[in-house]
């Protein structure tokens, strides 16, 4: 990229290409050479670079390369913690963590092939599935504390680990039928998983007065 300044203090012009200045932008970018040459022949420089932006710049959005495929994941995160908050306790808990899990899991029209790509790479590259135990660690944690708050019992007992252990493997089916069958509805892949699991989640929660 070149800079011109016709003299001290004047205006400095950019010539090349627009940098990326939105997560969601430097994601994309990310994503599309992974495809392209493979995860692992990616490195940090490369995505910058066709970011048009600065080594510094990308961890101040991603920690590690790794982390570039999960996106606003921890956002995310939180959004599910407070949707699964906003529910009614009158809504059996299977049917809350059915309906917070679909909706988690929600993809824009826009951004359904940039989400198969990084569910792709999520669920095949030996790195990233590795990695992932950190992050399938965070998403299990917040339906164990929901199922612990539901049932009046210690979000780290057995119960609410195995339910959160549960809607995990539900969730990982669901996608990798989704990433087998192109005409598949994610959304009604997640329905079908948890009807398949229904006696298990056929669950004892406290009476309210």
């Amino acid at each position: 990229m070149q800079e011109l300044a016709e003299n001290k203090g004047a205006r400095v012009v950019r010539i090349g290409r627009q940098p990326a200045t939105t997560h969601a932008e430097i994601s994309h970018t990310g994503l599309r050479l992974f495809i392209e040459r493979g995860f692992d022949q990616v490195t940090v420089d490369d995505i910058a670079t066709a970011s048009g932006i600065g080594r510094r710049t990308f961890f101040r959005y991603f920690p590690s390369k790794n982390d570039l495929p999960w996106g606003q994941f921890d956002d995310m995160l939180e959004g599910m913690r407070e949707h699964l908050a906003s529910l009614p306790r009158s809504l059996p808990l299977r049917d809350a963590l059915r309906i917070a899990i679909v909706v988690f899991n929600h993809i824009p029209d826009g951004e359904l092939q940039y989400h198969r790509e990084r569910m792709t790479l999520l669920l095949t590259v030996p790195s990233l599935v590795a990695h992932s135990t950190i992050r399938y660690a965070a998403w299990r944690q917040v339906i164990a504390d929901f199922v612990g708050e539901r049932l009046g019992v210690d979000p780290a007992g057995l119960k609410p680990q195995t339910i959160a252990f549960v809607c995990l493997g539900v969730s990982i089916a669901a996608y990798e039928q989704w990433l087998a069958h192109e005409d598949a509805s994610l959304s009604d892949l997640l329905d079908e998983g948890f009807l398949a699991t229904r006696d298990l989640m056929l669950l004892d929660e406290p009476r309210q007065a």
